[in-house]
């Protein structure tokens, strides 16, 4: 078998988590066994879809690296659909329905008030030739309906197992709305046929949408793919990840200083039986990609967790990485001296002010500071020179451990923490070094 995976985003908004990592798992199966990946932009739906969404879903996509190796438009290919639609007209399993939302809504409520479960009552099927050219000729315009086989529907879920539907406890789909133009149920179907598609690999809300394509499949006479569903992600309160719900776009989350491979690393193994750990390219996550790994407990999105990833990975960054984004003039020792104690790169320059300044040095001793300031080093400065300085001032005073350092980290840099001043004094200097400590206007 050629192993051929889709990502079928809508371009209705911008990416959040949860649609990367059905792009990402997708991915990882397909470069896992040497396969192949489409990349769908499902936009029939022309109200919502948006070109500048569109273009928006490649650049987050290129910018995690996450390639593809094809892609095609469902608005490019609508006379196709509408083949396949005169197609299951003449076969008969799609039906016109002229019932308005109104009365779907009243039957439903029907059902549901006498215990019986939702589904359409294929009414439809009622009409006779006459009464549907009756109702067309009088201005109406059906959706039409694909009418299900009776019986089972079942399939061996990569994810989930075995899962069955029985066809009547399911609605008939509509599969054309009453402009004419086709639903997702269809276009889908139709290009997972004609892109040769092997495995559809995706969120456990769409199992229901799977059993009704199974038989939609069969009615083109086409190989039906093999279905994963995985458990969604859950955002802190519990609910969907989703656009409506304000989930962060990946957008967002570049802006904010994220870096790829912390939202790859967490995302890839999030809902796995693996842990969740730093990875340092896309190859090694594809190399332990497992799909039977996925649980179908509903994972927890912990923001703090891509915190986490994303500062471990700062402290692995090498300067050539971030060069262009830090500060101008700072360099590769700057960065060396820092990078430990950043979650994001933009909090260099944090640090960058620290280093060239000025700042507010925090003196609360200042007897203390006096017999350092007067035991400075000369230049030139090293990576020694903190050591030698301490080691003078702690034969002066008698002062060791915090009451030793802290004091002098304050007044030199105005903070109670931060990089090693081992690596950070030589940047600051000496005459800066001085006027911090005298407390001279810098």
């Amino acid at each position: 078998m050629t192993v051929h995976l889709r990502f079928a985003p809508s371009p209705t908004g911008r990416l959040h988590l949860g649609n990367i990592r059905t792009a990402l798992v997708n991915w990882l199966f397909a470069r896992k066994f040497g396969g192949r990946l489409l990349l769908r932009i499902d936009d029939t739906d022309a109200e919502r879809s948006k070109p500048e969404h569109a273009a928006a879903i490649e650049t987050d996509l290129t910018w995690l690296g996450l390639t593809w190796d094809s892609l095609a438009r469902q608005s490019d290919r609508m006379a196709r659909y509408a083949e396949v639609v005169e197609q299951l007209k003449k076969s008969g399993r799609l039906y016109p329905c002229f019932e308005s939302p109104e009365e779907l809504e009243f039957k439903r409520k029907l059902a549901l008030s006498r215990g019986r479960p939702p589904i359409y009552d294929r009414a439809a099927l009622r009409l006779t030739p006459d009464q549907v050219a009756a109702s067309i000729e009088s201005g109406l315009s059906p959706a039409w309906r694909f009418k299900l086989d009776s019986g089972s529907i079942q399939w061996n879920d990569l994810i989930r197992g075995d899962v069955r539907f029985e066809a009547e406890h399911l609605s008939d789909p509509v599969l054309v709305r009453p402009d004419g133009v086709p639903v997702y149920m269809l276009a889908s179907v139709v290009d997972d046929f004609d892109f040769a598609i092997s495995h559809v690999i995706r969120g456990e809300d769409h199992v229901a949408n799977t059993a009704v394509q199974i038989q939609l499949f069969e009615a083109l006479g086409a190989s039906v793919p093999m279905f994963g569903h995985f458990a969604l992600i859950a955002d802190a309160s519990g609910e969907k990840l989703s656009k409506r719900a304000g989930a962060s776009s990946i957008e967002d989350l570049r802006r904010d200083g994220v870096e790829p491979m912390a939202i790859l690393s967490l995302l890839a193994k999030l809902g796995t039986s693996d842990p969740i750990e730093l990875k340092s390219d896309l190859g090694i996550l594809a190399a332990e990609f497992d799909v039977a790994k996925f649980s179908r407990n509903r994972p927890k999105l912990d923001m703090a967790e891509l915190d986490m990833l994303n500062a471990k990975l700062m402290h692995e960054l090498p300067y050539h990485a971030v060069a262009e984004r830090l500060p101008e003039g700072s360099s590769e020792a700057f960065w060396l001296a820092v990078r430990a104690n950043l979650t994001r790169v933009s909090d260099a320059a944090e640090w960058w002010q620290v280093v060239t300044g000025p700042v507010s040095p925090l003196i609360d001793d200042p007897e203390f500071i006096a017999t350092a300031t007067a035991l400075l080093p000369p230049e030139p400065f090293s990576t020694t020179t903190w050591s030698e300085w301490t080691g003078a001032v702690k034969a002066a005073t008698g002062r060791k451990g915090k009451d030793l350092f802290l004091p002098l980290r304050r007044a030199l840099t105005g903070h109670s923490h931060g990089p090693e001043l081992a690596a950070l004094l030589p940047l600051i200097g000496r005459d800066r070094a001085l006027v911090r400590l005298r407390r001279e206007n810098s």
